[in-house]
């Protein structure tokens, strides 16, 4: 069979041939034991159902090895043959642009290039899955093969509940992820509950089909270290030799060492799993590898003293950066963590002094042990932070729920007052009131014709619209312009394309839609194939997350959900392709809410009016949002979006002189 028929045969009738495990790629670590006997019966039921009843006798063993193994039942057996990747558009059978617009964009978050775990169906993060199994993978592509523009697929935490009848206005696909009832919404719940096979962590843009492999954050990651330089800069000196140190090279933490040399700088990134710093190295993504924290330390005495720009993984624990440079007086300019310690306790964070192989079982076989080993590294980390803050050193937490976590652990980082954390989110220093709250975020494109001379194409048209905007825009928004400008136009010479021909730039509603506009009509003229149009969750309104996206808000409703809900209601009937609803994301299961979406432009009227009516809400829900908590920015932003579209009727917070409360 060719690959359009393998598509369309959804879960064969006939059973392929068993598969091997193949130890030398990168799976998932084998997840805890934790249903009793009756549920892990439930599980194997749950997972049987997808097939006929002639094949029970042959899977029921071998999915009841995989539970035991791997602690989840996977279907390594109905993993297709072909290769994933983001092909062209043209090449997914159906009957729905839209359609197959999304099928390539789950092929892409599967792709080995792109995926952590891709055997697991495992994008980024440790557990960001884009569905728990293989069969709900085939039926979901089948499903999608043979819609038109008149159903929806509903998606229930990567289950295929069904094509059902709606419009050709309505969302071919509506993605919910994780979303359980409040009170069973603590991690051991998602062990639990996805083990059974009912529900799954689909991260951010896992979950919702919209991943574009690291570039997707290098660029937020350039602005955050770009920033941050700029914060500690004495006399307006850029950040050629000062020190950047942080650790993560899986999955969207990759991106650091790229945005450390676009932002000019010296770059140590940790890394205790081998594959992922190869993976990265081998991607060009890192410069050198050092796996000795001696070595480590006289090459960035070098680099420091010739102001180099370079990025080295360091091919062990942070841990041993943190303290072997406290203790031999390496001044660390910066210094941040990227570890996925939204997922502590199942591979997200790895214990200093132990080794791989040995975390990863432990993890397994004894989690109360893992868990304390993981609770005193994190102490230990934190202790030789602090060592190091108090020379001198910017540290802030990168959203992943670092110093949350290490809260947990008693480590020393709370502020005088016993409430706050003594170092600030990037979010509170820097994207927050920068960035959000001026609506700027992570809109991005993928080329659906896969064409790279597609993906130039709209690489200078976006450079045309900003810098046209930029001409026109007011004082308090230029340095975000510029950025996004110099961004755009060194983007090709990075080399930053993993996977589908996409790209990333923070732009505001105005951009977002004039962008979107110019590549609608460059598609109607023939100039350029489809677009696929998306953004990170982590963005102006799509993520209510009280330690990241809305950690500065100060009214006390960032710890509401209010926002990610309407934004995703909001976008599913203003014309989204599709759209999609987590809880979890980039801090953990239970402690985010967060929607995303995606829109295919064809080039034609209908398509225009899609993307007028949803960037414009898109934005401005989180913008509204932001200016009722008294951001100043945000209200700034929001009169001005008044003042563009006057059918925009915004409440706008009457301010209260503090001397009055007192």
């Amino acid at each position: 069979m060719n690959f359009k028929d393998q598509i369309l045969e959804g879960i064969p009738d006939e059973l392929p041939e068993a598969k091997a495990y193949d130890p030398a790629l990168n799976h998932a670590p084998k997840r805890k034991k934790i249903l009793d006997k009756e549920e892990e019966k439930l599980a194997l039921e749950n997972a049987l159902r997808y097939f006929d009843k002639k094949h029970h006798k042959t899977l029921l063993p071998e999915f009841r090895e995989e539970l035991e193994k791997y602690g989840r039942i996977y279907m390594y057996r109905f993993k297709p043959d072909y290769d994933f990747y983001a092909r062209p558009i043209d090449e997914y059978p159906g009957k729905s642009i839209q359609a197959k617009g999304i099928m390539l964009m789950i092929q892409n978050n599967l792709d080995p290039e792109v995926a952590q775990h891709p055997e697991e169906l495992i994008t980024y993060g440790g557990n960001g899955a884009v569905f728990q199994n293989w069969a709900q993978y085939r039926l979901t592509m089948q499903y999608l093969a043979i819609m038109d523009n008149k159903q929806t697929l509903a998606m229930y935490s990567g289950h295929p509940m069904g094509l059902f009848p709606s419009n050709k206005n309505a969302p071919r696909v509506v993605v919910t992820n994780g979303m359980m009832i409040p009170n069973y919404s603590q991690p051991d719940d998602w062990e639990k509950f996805n083990a059974l096979g009912v529900t799954q962590y689909g991260q951010m843009t896992a979950g919702s089909y919209m991943y574009i492999g690291p570039q997707g954050i290098v660029h937020g990651t350039t602005i955050t270290v770009l920033n941050a330089g700029r914060k500690i800069s004495k006399h307006g000196e850029d950040l050629k030799g000062k020190l950047f140190v942080t650790s993560g090279l899986g999955g969207m933490s990759g991106a650091q060492p790229k945005a450390g040399n676009i932002a000019g700088c010296i770059t140590i990134c940790a890394e205790v799993n081998p594959k992922a710093t190869q993976t990265r190295h081998k991607q060009g993504w890192v410069d050198e590898v050092i796996d000795d924290v001696e070595n480590l330390a006289e090459r960035v005495r070098k680099a420091k003293a010739d102001k180099e720009v370079v990025s080295i993984a360091y091919q062990g624990n942070v841990v041993e950066i943190w303290e072997y440079f406290a203790e031999h007086d390496i001044y660390i300019d910066l210094g941040s963590d990227q570890t996925s310690l939204h997922n502590p306790w199942a591979g997200g964070y790895y214990p200093v002094d132990l080794g791989f192989e040995e975390a990863n079982e432990m993890m397994a076989s004894d989690p109360e042990l893992f868990k304390e080993k993981v609770q005193e590294s994190l102490r230990r980390q934190a202790a030789a932070i602090n060592r190091h803050t108090k020379k001198g050193t910017y540290f802030f937490d990168y959203g992943n729920a670092f110093l949350l976590e290490a809260s947990r652990a008693g480590a020393d980082i709370m502020s005088k007052d016993g409430k706050d954390f003594r170092y600030p989110s990037y979010v509170q220093d820097i994207m927050g009131p920068m960035c959000f709250d001026y609506g700027f975020g992570p809109f991005r494109w993928v080329c659906a014709s896969r064409k790279d001379e597609d993906l130039q194409k709209t690489d200078e048209i976006a450079t045309e619209v900003l810098s046209k905007l930029k001409e026109k825009s007011p004082a308090e928004i230029q340095q975000q312009m510029q950025d996004n400008i110099q961004w755009i136009r060194g983007a090709r010479e990075n080399k930053l394309v993993v996977g589908s021909k996409a790209r990333i730039l923070y732009a505001d509603a105005e951009g977002r839609i004039a962008i979107a506009k110019a590549f609608n009509d460059a598609i109607g003229r023939g100039e350029i194939g489809p677009v696929v149009l998306g953004r990170d969750h982590h963005d102006v309104s799509g993520t209510d997350s009280p330690y990241r996206e809305t950690s500065n808000i100060y009214d006390g409703s960032r710890y509401t959900a209010d926002m990610a809900i309407q934004n995703v209601i909001g976008d599913s009937f203003r014309g989204a392709t599709w759209v999609s609803i987590h809880n979890g994301g980039g801090v953990g299961w239970g402690e985010v809410v967060n929607g995303g979406f995606g829109m295919i432009l064809e080039g034609d009227k209908a398509s225009e009016d899609r993307l007028k009516s949803m960037l414009f809400w898109d934005v401005n829900n989180g913008i509204s949002r932001r200016s009722w908590a008294r951001n100043k920015e945000a209200v700034f932003a929001a009169k001005r979006a008044m003042d563009m579209n006057p059918q925009l009727k915004v409440t706008i917070p009457n301010l209260v002189d503090p001397a009055l409360l007192d």
